[in-house]
């Protein structure tokens, strides 16, 4: 455990080891030939915080990191010129000095080897933080002379009245109070630190601020005094825990026996269900097949219902559309018949006045041929001689004809003239059959 906290303690310091100084350079920044020289320096060397000077000669400028404080003064002034965090300045190294510290947070790891009131020895293992509060009051009071580690010295201060503190106020205690309650010595510590670190109301004080104090571990320095703080309670336990098996076996056979019991009775109450859902069952099987037969029974009664309805309806719909072919029929056939008669009555009518357009034509014809003078029905005759001789047969055998002894200028003679000339042609036209 403390071989831990050494490797804590290693870790939260400054990767850097302390490294004499020259007497010449403990207040007084550095000079240009370190400037020169800051790559060429190891890393145990290089100082905690790095200040950049630029310029030359006494025209040089100090550039301070945001992060660190810093107090610069001149020969002969008693105040300095410039203090505070993160502040550059011109620096003239004939009659100037500076002096920078880290701001950071710092912590301080503390293994106190302390005797209780049973004069029993006790590891109490604590930490630490603190901050710069006052730098003013702080470089005056504080030695921050050591370029590579500043704060070694004060953190080496503080650890060793954090120790006494921690010493003091477990001398008092008994190791069962040490060990379930640290809250004392926690407040003991932060009282006395903070009266040294940041003073009283009245003043003084490091100008330094405690930020945080912790106990982290209080160990018993003695195995054999540790094992027999351990054995009560070890004790309390074991009676406890065999306390809670013989409870636990108690109630698992409570349990056990009860599950029987119950289980006797589930078994019973479940055979006992088996045999009325199997009754029921039954019952339940025989009451739907005669439900079932009977619903078969209505249902095929019904089919049969259905089925002679729908014959009904069908002689029935049949019926009607015989009716209605025939009533169709009978109009059609009434319409045929009217349609007929009118027909008839129409071809009737029809005949009736084509006769009489022909009586009619054949008066006016016959007026027409009275009212015309011989000469003209000659001419006419003789013009339609050609068309009437282009419609008859060829003639085989040739016959003269002499018509005289009558006067041809009268109609009685041109009559007797054409009666002869169609008595010759029918004699010559063989009838047809």
């Amino acid at each position: 455990m403390v071989a831990s906290q050494e490797r804590l303690e290693q870790d939260l310091r400054s990767k850097r080891a302390p490294a004499p100084a020259p007497a010449a350079q403990s207040n007084v920044g550095p000079g240009p030939g370190d400037l020169r020289a800051g790559s060429g320096q190891s890393a145990s060397e290089r100082p905690a915080v790095e200040v950049r000077v630029t310029g030359f000669g006494r025209w040089k400028t100090v550039l301070v990191p945001p992060n660190a404080f810093v107090v610069h003064t001149r020969r002969g002034r008693n105040e300095p010129l410039h203090i505070g965090q993160g502040v550059s300045f011109r620096f003239n190294p004939a009659q100037d000095s500076y002096l920078v510290v880290p701001g950071a947070m710092q912590t301080i790891l503390i293994n106190a080897f302390c005797i209780c009131r049973e004069l029993q020895g006790v590891l109490v293992q604590a930490y630490v933080q603190w901050i710069i509060g006052d730098f003013g009051t702080a470089y005056r009071k504080l030695d921050f002379a050591d370029s590579v580690d500043p704060m070694h010295l004060v953190n080496l201060q503080l650890k060793e009245q954090a120790e006494a503190a921690i010493k003091d106020k477990v001398s008092t205690m008994s190791v069962h109070e040490v060990l379930s309650d640290k809250q004392p010595i926690i407040e003991e510590l932060t009282a006395r630190l903070r009266d040294v670190a940041e003073g009283s109301d009245s003043g003084g004080g490091l100008g330094l601020r405690i930020v945080t104090v912790q106990i982290k571990e209080a160990v018993v320095s003695s195995p054999r005094l540790w094992e027999n703080l351990q054995k009560p309670f070890r004790a309390e336990q074991n009676r406890l825990a065999r306390l809670a098996e013989v409870t636990a076996d108690t109630a698992i056979a409570e349990r056990e026996l009860a599950a029987e019991r119950e289980l006797a009775e589930l078994r019973a109450a479940s055979d006992a269900h088996t045999f009325d859902r199997d009754t029921s069952e039954q019952r339940r099987r025989a009451d739907l097949e005669q439900e079932n037969t009977r619903a078969l029974t209505e249902m095929a009664d019904e089919t049969t219902r259905h089925a002679l309805n729908l014959e009904r309806e069908r002689h029935e719909v049949e019926a009607q559309i015989e009716r209605l072919r025939i009533e169709r029929e009978t109009e059609m056939k009434a319409l045929e018949l009217r349609a007929r008669l009118e027909l008839t009555r129409l071809e009737a009518e029809a005949t009736h006045e084509r006769a009489l357009l022909e009586i009619e034509r054949e008066r006016m014809r016959a007026a027409i041929d009275n009212d015309q003078s011989p000469a003209t029905i000659q001419s006419k005759l003789i013009d339609s001689l050609p068309e009437i001789v282009s419609k008859l047969p060829k003639p085989t055998e040739l016959r003269s004809v002499t018509i005289g002894g009558s006067d041809s200028t009268t109609v009685a003679g041109l009559l007797a003239e054409l009666s002869t000339v169609v008595g010759a042609l029918r004699a010559v036209v063989p009838p047809t059959p």
